[in-house]
C-alpha cells in the first residue's frame, strides 16, 4: 500500500485532533489561529488528494477502502468545499466563544464524507456515516436558538432513524453473504435471496439519502438551515451530500441483476426533485429556499446513480456535477453572509445597486444551479441526463428537465428584488451597516468558479474520463 492512498484521510484526523489541542489553550481573542490552522490543514489534504489521485488505484486495509479515482475526485471536492466554507464565515464565527471547535467538528465532518466516498465495506460506510452526522448535530445547535435547537432535534432524529436502516441493512447483507466487502458481496449477492438481498439494499440506500437531502431522509434539511448559522447552513446543504452520493453509487454498481437496485433510485430521484422543487415555491427565508433546493439538486444528483454499471457516462458525469454544484451552492449561502440582516428575499431589494459584485455573485449562483449555460451545473445537468438517457431512464430525464424549467420560478423570486431600485420603506427593509466583506470576497470566488469550470467542462471531462477509465 502507498503511503499516498489514506494521506488525505490522515491528515484531516490529525489536524482535527491538533486543532482541538491548541484551541483548548489559546486565549479568546487568538482563536483567529484555528481558523489559520484549519485552512492550512485542509489545504494539505486537498494536495494530498490531488497526489494520490495520479497513484494506481487500490483497495486497502484488506480490500475495506477503495483508494481510486473516484475517491480522490471526491476528496479534492470536499477539501475545497469545506475551505470555501470556513472562508465565507469568518465574518459570522470570529470572535464567537466556540470558534476553535466549530472548525474542529467541520474537519471531522469532512472527514467522515471522505470515508462515505471511499468505503469499500459495509462497516467503514457505517462509521463514515456516523462520522459525518455527529459533528453536525453540534454545529446545528450551536447558535443555541428556539430555531437551532428544533433544527438539532429534526437532524439527530432523522439521523438516527436513518442510521438505524443503514445498519440493518448491512446486517441483512452480511446474513445472506456472509461478508460485508463490496468484492466478495458483488459476487455472493447474485446467489442469495432477491428478496433479502432487496430489502437490505434498499434500507442501506434509504440511510445515505439521510447524508443527501434525499427523500426519505431530507425532512431535517430545510429546518437545520434555517436554524444554524449561514457558515453551518453551507456545509450541511453541500459536503455530506458529496461523499453520501459516492457511496450510493458503489452500492448500486454492486448489485446482482436479480434486484433492480437502478429503478428504486430512479424513482427516489423523481420523487426528490418534485418534492423539493415545490416545496421552495413558497419560500421567503433564503435559507430555507437553498435549503429545499438542496432537496431538488439530490434528485439530479441520483439520475447517474440510478444508472451505474450501466453507461459508461454514469461516473465522470456524477463526479462533474458534484463539482459544479457544490461551488454553486456555496456562492448562494455565501451571498446571504456577505448581506446580514436580509431575512427574507423581500430584503434583498437593491442589492445590486448597493454592492454590485455580490449581486452578480447571486445571479451567477442561481442560474448555475437552474442550469443555464455556460455555468458548472450546465455541463453537469447535461451530462448526467445524456447519461441516464444513455441508460435507458428517458422518462426520468423528461421529469428532470420539466423539474428543471419550474425551478427557475423560485430562483427568480430572490434574484428579481435584488436588481431591483432600492427603496427606503419600513423596518422590514432594513440593510446590515457592517456587510461581511470575507464572505462577499468568497461568494465573487465561488461565482467565478462557477463560471471556470463551466466553461472549462470539456477539458475537465476528458481529465476525469481519462483517469476513471485507468
Amino acid at each position: 500500500m502507498s503511503p499516498t492512498h489514506l494521506l488525505p484521510e490522515a491528515i484531516l484526523f490529525a489536524g482535527a485532533v491538533l486543532t482541538l489541542l491548541v484551541g483548548s489553550f489559546l486565549p479568546q481573542h487568538r482563536l483567529w489561529l484555528t481558523r489559520l490552522l484549519a485552512l492550512l490543514i485542509l489545504t494539505a489534504a486537498s494536495l494530498a488528494a490531488a497526489v494520490a489521485w495520479a497513484t494506481p488505484a487500490e483497495a486497502v486495509f484488506a480490500a475495506t477502502f477503495a483508494a481510486d479515482g473516484p475517491t480522490s475526485a471526491a476528496r479534492v471536492i470536499i477539501t475545497v468545499a469545506t475551505i470555501a466554507v470556513i472562508t465565507l464565515g469568518k465574518d459570522e464565527i470570529t470572535g464567537r466563544a466556540r470558534e476553535s471547535e466549530t472548525h474542529v467538528l467541520l474537519l471531522l465532518a469532512a472527514l467522515g464524507s471522505t470515508v462515505l466516498a471511499g468505503a469499500n465495506d459495509l462497516l467503514v460506510l457505517a462509521v463514515g456515516f456516523l462520522l459525518s452526522s455527529i459533528p453536525l448535530y453540534a454545529l446545528v445547535g450551536m447558535e443555541r436558538t428556539a430555531l437551532a435547537a428544533e433544527g438539532a432535534l429534526k437532524t439527530y432524529l432523522i439521523g438516527a432513524l436513518m442510521g438505524i436502516a443503514l445498519l440493518l441493512g448491512a446486517t441483512v447483507l452480511f446474513g445472506v453473504a456472509g461478508t460485508t466487502g463490496y468484492g466478495e458481496l458483488a459476487a455472493a449477492l447474485p446467489q442469495a435471496p432477491a428478496a433479502a438481498v432487496t430489502l437490505g439494499l434498499v434500507a442501506v440506500l434509504g440511510g445515505l439519502t439521510f447524508k443527501m437531502g434525499a427523500v426519505p431522509g431530507h425532512f431535517w434539511i430545510s429546518d437545520a438551515a434555517q436554524g444554524s448559522s449561514t457558515t453551518v447552513a453551507a456545509f450541511l446543504t453541500t459536503v455530506p451530500k458529496i461523499g453520501a452520493v459516492m457511496a450510493a453509487y458503489r452500492l448500486v454498481d454492486l448489485a446482482p441483476d436479480s434486484v433492480n437496485a437502478g429503478l428504486f433510485i430512479a424513482l427516489l430521484a423523481a420523487v426528490t426533485m418534485t418534492l423539493g422543487n415545490l416545496a421552495a415555491f413558497t419560500q421567503t427565508d433564503p435559507r430555507r429556499l437553498l435549503g429545499w433546493s438542496t432537496v431538488s439538486q439530490a434528485g439530479y444528483l441520483l439520475l447517474p446513480v440510478a444508472v451505474a454499471g450501466r453507461s459508461d457516462l454514469a461516473l465522470p458525469s456524477m463526479l462533474l456535477y458534484l463539482a459544479g454544484y457544490a461551488v454553486s451552492n456555496l456562492s448562494g449561502f455565501a451571498v446571504i453572509a456577505a448581506s446580514p440582516g436580509r431575512p427574507n428575499l423581500s430584503t434583498y431589494r437593491g442589492l445590486a445597486a448597493s454592492r454590485p459584485w455580490v449581486a452578480g455573485a447571486l445571479l451567477v449562483a442561481l442560474l448555475s444551479l437552474v442550469g443555464t449555460p455556460p455555468t458548472a451545473v450546465f455541463a453537469g445537468k447535461l451530462t448526467t441526463f445524456t447519461a441516464a438517457w444513455d441508460g435507458g431512464l428517458a422518462w426520468l430525464v423528461i421529469i428532470a428537465a420539466v423539474n428543471t424549467v419550474a425551478s427557475l420560478f423560485y430562483y427568480l423570486r430572490w434574484l428579481a428584488p435584488a436588481f431591483r431600485p432600492a427603496q427606503d420603506t419600513g423596518p422590514g427593509e432594513a440593510r446590515s451597516a457592517a456587510p461581511a466583506r470575507w464572505a462577499g470576497a468568497t461568494a465573487v470566488a465561488t461565482a467565478s468558479a462557477v463560471l471556470a469550470l463551466g466553461l472549462a467542462a470539456p477539458l475537465l471531462w476528458t481529465v476525469l474520463d481519462g483517469q476513471l477509465a485507468r
